[in-house]
């Protein structure tokens, strides 16, 4: 999971910039309001876990363009666990959703252990990715995994699917894919592929850009 320099195609957009317009009404002004200001405390994950939750999400969607101000990712999943708030699928063999996570993260930690000696959260970033890829292609080494719980499967339909969500459910990141937010109570008229309304973001042209810089 190589960090690569992300492209904004939509620099100059800022969702926020709706609060007031006709987009949003005081009920979406609400949901958001409360996305932003209310990050909710530690309640479910034991602090090892929630540490190595951490660690993880700093990996599968890095942000070091934020500085201090990373969208919180571990907070909300730790939120959903404590209300036992999922999806409604179960992945079997795989347990319950709060058992799933807490055995999850440990066995991610265990699996830091078995390989390196040093907890998860003291690897370099490339050691943590090994784990991660490993995890991905079903190749871990630990013996926390096994058929009974097998580390692809926690992956892909649990772990990455939870932490891309959550990312995307906030609204920094409906910024930087254009994203309007929720559509109340103006909604959108122009529904057909390419076609957008004039409240829409737009997207940036990199040929005219580049074009402008040597003019």
């Amino acid at each position: 999971m190589a960090e690569r320099g992300f492209r904004n195609p939509y620099p100059d957009y800022d969702v926020l910039a709706k609060w007031q317009s006709p987009s949003w009404n005081e009920q979406t002004r609400e949901v958001v309001a409360k996305r932003l200001r209310e990050v909710p405390p530690r309640r479910f994950l034991t602090e090892a876990q929630y540490a190595t939750l951490e660690a993880v999400c700093d990996r599968v969607i890095p942000q070091p363009e934020r500085g201090l101000d990373k969208v919180p990712i571990a907070p909300w999943i730790d939120a959903r666990l404590h209300e036992n708030r999922g999806s409604g699928t179960r992945y079997v063999p795989l347990p319950p959703l709060q058992d799933c996570w807490r055995r999850g993260l440990d066995a991610i930690e265990a699996e830091a252990q078995h390989r390196y000696r040093r907890p998860y959260t003291a690897l370099d970033p490339v050691e943590q990715d090994l784990i991660l890829q490993a995890m991905n292609k079903g190749e871990t080494e630990g013996p926390a995994w096994g058929p009974h719980f097998p580390a692809q499967k926690f992956m892909r339909h649990e772990l990455l699917q939870v932490i891309v969500e959550v990312y995307y459910a906030h609204p920094a990141a409906w910024s930087e894919i254009g994203f309007g937010g929720p559509a109340s109570p103006r909604g959108y008229l122009r529904l057909a592929a390419n076609r957008h309304d004039s409240w829409e973001a737009q997207e940036r042209d990199d040929t005219l850009v580049r074009a402008a810089a040597f003019k």
